[in-house]
């Protein structure tokens, strides 16, 4: 499941003995998982910070406990520590915290909402906006709305028919057309304005 190196585990203990607190380990768990903004919290606790429900792995001098609801992201990370000229530095690599892209047998929906959540959002972000998906008809359009600096923005068209039209159809087999939702006009805050474009 999650493999944590002998380096590791030696600096957790150095950290944790120092503390001198009966009982600390090492809490592990994902924020955010199955998302872009995915991410691995690690924090010392005592065994009255759990839950209860977390997963407990021995390691030599301490434990490390697994938010239980992390631990299908978590599966298969490593946790290493390498010493550098300038100190440590530790390392977590874990694959499977932004979940996986759903399989061809997936409903379209399901492989359009994952495409959009994982590879076009991370994109607009850049310029404070966001797309969701309203709809996904049977004939295999697929209707947005633009929002944050998205909304209103003056370049909106061109970014759905350059960016994410191109981005769907070229990635999601199934998908015949892009179309935009959002009322434009009533944008409050778009990254450029309409009348700029």
């Amino acid at each position: 499941m999650i493999q944590i190196s002998e380096s590791a585990q030696a600096h957790f203990r150095r950290l944790i003995e120092r503390e001198d607190l009966p009982g600390m380990g090492v809490r592990l768990a994902a924020v955010e998982p199955g998302t872009p903004r995915a991410d691995v919290r690690l924090e010392f606790a005592e065994p009255a910070d759990l839950r209860g429900d977390e997963w407990a792995i021995d390691c030599a001098g301490f434990t490390l406990w697994v938010d239980a609801a992390s631990v299908p992201f978590l599966d298969g990370a490593e946790i290493d520590f390498a010493q550098q000229a300038t100190g440590g530095q530790l390392q977590i690599r874990a694959p499977g915290i932004k979940g996986h892209p759903p399989a061809e047998s997936a409903s379209l929906v399901e492989r359009v909402r994952w495409t959009v959540e994982h590879e076009v959002n991370p994109q607009l972000a850049q310029h404070r906006g966001h797309v969701e998906v309203q709809e996904v008809t049977g004939d295999g359009v697929v209707v947005l709305r633009f929002g944050g600096g998205c909304h209103g923005c003056g370049m909106a068209d061109v970014t759905l028919k350059q960016g994410i039209e191109k981005t769907l159809l070229g990635k999601v087999p199934g998908v015949t057309a892009v179309r935009d939702a959002t009322d434009h006009d009533s944008g409050q805050a778009p990254y450029m304005p309409r009348d700029a474009a």
